[in-house]
């Protein structure tokens, strides 16, 4: 069916394989609100979005770019949209012709705009969004350092909340790829059962992710920084 039929059907939520959470947390409700960010809200922080979400975790995604990049026939040519433009109307651009299909077909694109669209509506920025939504996150995950560094300064130039909440800020330095994005969604995922089974995150969260780094470094290289931050 053509991508630009009204009458299409919603596409299906993707599966991820959601990783298996430890015994002290299984079946139980996520204690803790998770917020995923990279550049453009499609690639890294939707797998992310994705991984986290069929695991049973709360969690939103975000980009801090200041437009949605996406690759096009060349470096020089990226396709370019505003962030609130839905992962639908993305879609229906990169494929309006058979050549254009036949392209982002082969660069993934299409189908990152498609598990985009099965996930919510649009890409949403970070710096866009209200204080108090972006205060009732427990941890915010940044998939690359500028990104990272783009997150705590946006936290803090914003006005403090009336609850003053503290915000766990992680960076877990992730290429811009699918197939490294997947990879990260994972180990995302394995932090993020850590972090739920701390009793005290204000007090143990540095402490997990130096001990994730280091056991990580073990057999696959791997970057984290940590940041607390009050909002």
């Amino acid at each position: 069916m053509p991508a630009s039929s009204s009458s299409a059907p919603p596409l299906p939520r993707p599966a991820t394989p959601p990783g298996i959470p430890p015994p002290e947390a299984h079946r139980m409700p996520s204690k803790l609100s998770y917020g995923v960010v990279c550049s453009s809200n499609i690639n890294r922080s939707m797998e992310a979005h994705v991984v986290l979400g069929n695991a049973g975790l709360r969690v939103e995604s975000y980009g801090t770019g200041t437009q949605v990049r996406l690759p096009g026939r060349s470096a020089m040519e990226p396709r370019i949209y505003r962030f609130g433009i839905p992962y639908e109307d993305m879609y229906k651009s990169l494929s309006a012709n058979p050549e254009d299909e036949a392209f982002f077909v082969r660069n993934g694109v299409l189908q990152l705009c498609r598990r985009g669209a099965a996930v919510k509506k649009a890409p949403q920025r970070w710096q866009d969004m209200p204080s108090e939504f972006v205060a009732e996150h427990d941890v915010v995950i940044a998939f690359e350092e500028r990104i990272f560094d783009a997150v705590i300064e946006d936290l803090q130039i914003r006005e403090p909340t009336e609850n003053f909440a503290p915000i766990h800020v992680i960076c877990l330095d992730t290429k811009d790829n699918p197939l490294e994005a997947q990879k990260q969604g994972q180990v995302c995922l394995e932090l993020c059962w850590r972090l739920e089974a701390a009793q005290d995150l204000v007090t143990e969260a540095p402490e997990i992710v130096d001990d994730f780094e280091k056991e990580r470094m073990s057999h696959t290289p791997i970057k984290l920084l940590y940041q607390l931050c009050y909002l």
